[in-house]
């Protein structure tokens, strides 16, 4: 049996747990979908901005020093959207109607993201992927924060200097 089916059945399972969860999407760091329960979603579009949240999460939780990451929720008018860890290579997107019980929805992510962790590593194998540097789950703490670095920093960009502009010719 393939990964996506294993993972296609979790996230059905998932389904039956939480009541008023109205779909649940399984993707790679990088966006890429594994398996998916999303009815008038476009998963693929979901996925990708699954990765690109992962991301902003990732920088939320070093600029802040909080450790490596776990899980994102992002409340809308009509609903939620929660993001889980699964395993370094894989997230788990659930989206729920606005009167949820967030705390099942809580633990029944998590307790599927560390499922699909398991299919995903034991059958794909883990690393690979843009986060594979980091761990997305809180097996192995994170290094301890320095102290000299002062919450909230980020690497300092230095801006370019624009590029001279031809100057005009005369009587052209």
């Amino acid at each position: 049996m393939a990964v996506e089916t294993d993972v296609l059945d979790e996230l059905r399972r998932l389904r039956t747990r939480v009541p008023r969860l109205a779909g649940s999407l399984a993707a790679t760091v990088d966006g890429l979908v594994l398996a998916h329960d999303v009815p008038d979603t476009e998963p693929e579009g979901l996925a990708a901005l699954t990765a690109a949240a992962l991301g902003v999460a990732h920088r939320m939780t070093d600029a802040a020093a909080r450790g490596g990451f776990r899980e994102l929720l992002v409340r809308g008018t009509q609903g939620y959207i929660a993001t889980y860890a699964a395993g370094a290579t894989a997230v788990l997107t659930l989206l729920a109607d606005d009167r949820v019980n967030v705390g099942r929805l809580h633990l029944e992510g998590r307790r599927s993201g560390a499922r699909i962790a398991e299919l995903v590593d034991t059958r794909i194998g883990p690393g690979g992927g843009r986060h594979a540097d980091r761990l997305a789950t809180g097996e192995h703490p994170a290094p301890p924060p320095d102290p000299a670095r002062r919450i909230g920093t980020l690497p300092v960009r230095t801006p370019q200097r624009p590029a001279p502009r031809p100057r005009p010719q005369p009587g052209g």
